[in-house]
């Protein structure tokens, strides 16, 4: 029997966001203070199997999230990446990147090449909520 999916029955997500269609996580990394995933609601698999419109719906969220994380962070670059290979669910990675960060310029998921400088502090999360909201309607957090 294979194993629920997690972006569907999540548990302990650090909420910023959320509508009826989706929602914002912060990502618990440490050494990527503002990660964020945009996680769709319901269990699609690829952003084709959507309808055009609902595409369209959940790329103005990432671009939203995009934005937001820019405005507070001001990174050097902000990687967006839509893998699932691990959790076949529909989402986004929302990643702000800076030049001293432990992977630049390699992605994230490659070999450290340093220790990294530490950023945010305990009013990210308070920030990227109020930037959201200038962004997003209807914001939780």
């Amino acid at each position: 029997m294979p194993s629920p999916c997690p972006l569907c029955t999540p548990t302990h997500e650090n909420l910023l966001w959320q509508d009826d269609f989706c929602r914002i996580i912060l990502v618990d990394d440490p050494a990527y203070p503002g990660f964020c995933r945009v996680i769709l609601n319901a269990h699609v698999k690829e952003m084709t199997d959507l309808a055009e419109p609902d595409r369209q719906r959940l790329m103005n969220v990432v671009f939203a999230v995009e934005s937001a994380i820019r405005e507070v962070l001001q990174p050097d670059k902000i990687n967006l990446a839509s893998l699932g290979n691990m959790v076949p669910h529909m989402h986004w990675h929302v990643i702000p990147r800076f030049r001293d960060d432990r992977h630049f310029p390699d992605a994230i998921w490659a070999a450290p090449k340093r220790e990294g400088k530490t950023r945010g502090d305990e009013t990210l999360r308070p920030r990227l909520i109020a930037a959201l909201a200038r962004r997003l309607p209807a914001a939780a957090g």
